[in-house]
């Protein structure tokens, strides 16, 4: 391996991890964000939990990190240079730091995929994918995933009521809070289990494409360990401005209907990683909180919020993958190229987190509204109790909202 190819390796090892944090906070949400929101676990604590447990279900199975290292990419029949899977990874980071900043719970996987397909189709030709992979492990999984976890969560809830209408209110309420405690962290779990294995897959593919590891085998012991860290720490970081549109912005989640939804989503996406399907944590977690809200009886569903998300679902794999190819048309020029993208995207990642700091959502406020909000304009002085500071021109624009 030449001095030039080691480079990219390396940078795209550091970028996959960096990927792998991104990941981390931005999906947080979708194992505390309800448990957060109903009181069950406060916001320090579940993210300390949900971190060491994202840790450890990142060395429960493989299976997904082998479906991305040896299925989407054709990297037998076609030459894969590491700086495409760079390129790819570009994409995935600002969309995922795109939909943090305006509190969308977008697919993180999806922006991964659709990062790398775009970056391949550019570097490669579209025989380098295999779409019959893309089309049968991460699409449809992703069509039927959230209907699958908001139907259980539905019934679970049903049942649920029924189960426990004659019980007081206080009772309930602390029973399922701490029932709760032990659903959150499942979620946790299987988020660890099947995310984490994504960026597993991302560094066994650059492996395989150098040369420095044989097709069709799976992640070493080292990539398992440093992706399980990665993601546990972004993970204790807290994705806040995500959390808040989850557990306040859908619907108005109580013990109950939290406790039904994170076992739905838990169930979900630990059958899913078993069977290697990289699908999103982030919609069946959404799919479940929707499903528990309609439920309950005269609960509201924020109908504005989940069309919002669904947009963006739909948008996210084909606006990584634009980001991904246009990388891709860059880093392909040489190494000057690669570095080219590196700085374009670090300074892109310094201005989404500036314009985060105007209206910043913490573990103080995340449960003291039901929307995100970004200001364009600087402001020039004052605190606001909630949102940032105050004073001065700006354009606040709501993002992830509930009226």
């Amino acid at each position: 391996m030449d001095i030039a190819t080691l480079a990219v390796v390396v940078l795209v090892i550091v970028s996959a991890l960096i990927f792998d944090f991104t990941n981390g906070f931005h999906d947080t949400a979708n194992a505390m964000a309800t448990s957060i929101a109903t009181g069950a676990l406060k916001p320090k604590t579940a993210v300390i939990a949900a971190g060491t447990l994202n840790l450890v279900g990142a060395f429960l199975s493989t299976e997904v990190a082998k479906t991305i290292s040896g299925g989407i990419i054709n990297e037998a029949q076609v030459t894969i240079g590491p700086e495409f899977i760079f390129a790819g990874l570009i994409g995935a980071i600002i969309w995922n730091l795109l939909t943090w900043l305006v509190g969308l719970p977008s697919s993180s996987s999806h922006a991964l995929f659709g990062g790398l397909v775009g970056a391949v189709i550019v570097g490669a030709g579209v025989q380098g994918v295999n779409f019959g992979a893309v089309l049968g492990k991460v699409l449809i999984p992703a069509l039927i995933s959230p209907v699958i976890a908001g139907f259980a969560s539905y019934c679970a809830v049903k049942l649920i009521y029924r189960v426990v209408k004659k019980l007081e209110a206080s009772r309930m309420e602390a029973g399922f809070r701490h029932g709760q405690t032990i659903t959150a962290c499942l979620v946790a779990l299987s988020h660890g289990t099947n995310d984490a294995q994504k960026t597993m897959g991302i560094i066994t593919l650059t492996l395989i494409a150098v040369g420095a590891q044989p097709s069709g085998t799976g992640p070493h012991l080292w990539v398992v360990a440093v992706c399980g860290l990665a993601i546990a720490l972004g993970t204790y970081v807290g994705g806040w401005r995500v959390i808040r549109t989850l557990g306040k912005g859908l619907t108005e989640i109580r013990t109950p209907q939290g406790f039904a939804a994170e076992l739905s989503s838990a169930t979900t996406i630990l059958v899913s990683s078993h069977l290697g399907f990289a699908l999103s944590t982030t919609q069946v977690c959404s799919g479940s909180i929707i499903g528990s809200g309609l439920g309950k009886k005269n609960d509201k569903v924020n109908w504005a919020v989940a069309l919002r998300m669904v947009i963006a679902w739909l948008v996210t794999f084909p606006a990584a993958g634009l980001v991904g190819a246009a990388a891709c048309a860059l880093a392909k020029v040489g190494l000057g190229g690669t570095i080219a993208v590196a700085v374009i995207g670090v300074a892109v990642a310094l201005i989404i987190y500036r314009l985060s700091l105007r209206n910043p959502v913490t573990a103080n406020n995340v449960n003291d509204h039901s929307e995100v909000k970004i200001s364009i304009a600087k402001k020039s002085s004052g605190n606001d109790s909630h949102n940032g500071p105050t004073g001065g021109s700006q354009t606040p624009i709501p993002a992830g909202t509930a009226a």
